[in-house]
């Protein structure tokens, strides 16, 4: 009868969320994100290149379960901070980069957008600590107003 409730507990065990398991990956202490470009404050135009960096971590896919290694999310005028407890959504203000990319061509429309950086694990769970960018302001320029100046 010991048998059989020592099973009974590890197959219950087993079948509990697997979410809790998955999130919350550990993450070197002087991990860094940041902007290559664009810079904070910088006026842009158009389609402008967005360039990703990432210091004592490495990139890799999404899905790639590699230890200190993620992949990039940018996030565009994104207001509410990330839940840890919840993957990083996808939709028009949460870009995923899954297949390791470091840089994009980003076109937005003229006005004052934010821009910040999160390293998503294999599963787009948020690491912990949470290594996310500073959130940095730029101005987009229509093309018609960039070219008189």
């Amino acid at each position: 009868m010991k048998i059989i409730a020592g099973v009974a507990l590890v197959v219950a065990i087993a079948l509990l969320p697997g979410s809790a398991c998955s999130q919350g990956r550990a993450a070197p202490k002087d991990a860094k994100l940041y902007f290559i470009t664009p810079h904070d404050g910088q006026k842009v135009r158009g389609g402008f290149l967005v360039r990703f960096g990432l210091r004592n971590m490495g990139v890799t896919h999404a899905g790639d379960d590699y230890p200190n290694a993620g992949h990039h999310h940018l996030l565009v005028d994104v207001k509410d901070p990330i839940d840890p407890n919840e993957p990083i959504p996808q939709d028009k203000s949460h870009l995923h980069f899954g297949a390791g990319q470091t840089e994009t061509m980003l076109e937005l429309a003229p006005g004052t957008h934010t821009l910040q950086l999160v390293l998503g694990d294999a599963k787009h769970y948020p690491f912990a600590p949470p290594i996310v960018s500073e959130k940095i302001t730029i101005r987009v320029r229509s093309s018609a107003s960039a070219r008189s100046k």
